[in-house]
């Protein structure tokens, strides 16, 4: 038993999964605020300009027919489907701003590395007359010691 608390203990405080928990944290609170920019920000503009209808309230009454006193009409709610996606498109579209700028962030930080990296030269640069000189007196010297 001590086996497996231990083991649960060093997978629950393992650094990946602290990460991801303070993600998950941090996305539900933005998709709050997304949602409330949408619903309270966007969407009465644009449901204004087209005449003022609410998204969510749109609907089909499927079988206005069937309906009794006290029990409610099947409908079909495509408003609250056009508004899902309206939410969705805007979250999509506040990640990519956002990964885009961290990659931009990251291109930046790459080329500072390089800049203060220096780099090695292509090809080694030819000897000069003296070391030709050397060189060549060293090769003579050990032809005199093989002899």
């Amino acid at each position: 038993m001590k086996k497996i608390v231990k083991e649960f203990r060093d997978f629950a405080v393992q650094g990946n999964m602290i990460d991801m928990a303070v993600g998950i944290i941090i996305g539900s609170a933005f998709g709050k605020v997304v949602s409330s920019l949408v619903s309270d920000v966007i969407m009465p503009p644009i449901g204004q300009l087209v005449g003022g209808v609410n998204f969510t309230d749109l609907k089909i009454v499927l079988n206005p027919y069937s309906v009794k006193e006290g029990v409610e009409a099947v409908t079909l709610n495509y408003g609250a489907f056009i508004q899902a996606l309206f939410d969705f498109t805007i979250i999509a579209f506040s990640i990519f701003i956002v990964i885009r700028l961290l990659n931009r962030l990251k291109k930046i930080g790459h080329k500072k590395e390089e800049e203060a990296t220096p780099e090695a030269p292509a090809t080694p640069p030819a000897p000069t007359k003296e070391e030709i000189i050397l060189s060549e007196i060293r090769d003579l010297l050990k032809q005199q010691q093989n002899e």
